[in-house]
């Protein structure tokens, strides 16, 4: 059993732990940061670069989930092109020594129910790299589907194309795949 609570800056030691090499640090979205591996106080500045942006104040929602024995995930929510009604998720990651576990997928079912039940969004949109096929599947596996109104897009890593395809869920197909939240 996991629980969101707030991203912590003492939490950035765990998340650039589990980008455990080029490739998943790539997918993480990592390339955003700087070069590999994650210096912990580099994503500190860039969050609280983030956090303090008046270009587009309140919009940008860190989370970290833990267990029991401490952060086993983490990921972002933010509004899409200021529009308060469809909601991003991003930065998603699990501790890589419980992937596989289900972390993945309870933390998505508990960022869906906060940006449904919380935030008000009518849509929550995520993008992933098709070659990613773990978090592809976790992202599915929650009802994420192939965006109609988005197209997917591409990035380059080591000189090889990656296609990165847009998902979207919204708050009824949501409620229809899990009517114990009542959203």
């Amino acid at each position: 059993m996991i629980r969101l609570r707030p991203y912590k800056p003492c939490d950035a030691k765990y998340i650039s732990g589990w980008l455990l090499d080029r490739q998943v640090y790539f997918y993480w979205g990592g390339y955003r940061f700087g070069e590999y591996p994650l210096d912990p106080n580099v994503m500190n500045e860039k969050y609280q670069l983030h956090n303090g942006d008046c270009a587009e104040p309140d919009n940008f929602y860190p989370f970290t989930a833990v267990s029991e024995e401490g952060p086993v995930g983490h990921f972002i929510i933010r509004y899409m092109q200021g529009d308060p009604k469809i909601l991003r998720l991003g930065w998603v990651v699990v501790d890589s020594s419980k992937r596989g576990c289900g972390y993945g997928k309870e933390m998505l079912k508990l960022a869906l129910e906060y940006c449904f039940r919380i935030m008000r969004a009518d849509k929550v949109t995520i993008g992933v790299f098709e070659k990613n096929a773990a978090a592809y599947g976790c992202y599915r596996s929650v009802g994420f589907h192939e965006s109609t109104d988005r197209k997917g897009s591409e990035e380059t890593f080591n000189g090889t194309v990656y296609q990165i395809a847009e998902l979207d869920i919204t708050k009824e197909e949501y409620a229809e795949r899990n009517p114990e939240y009542h959203i």
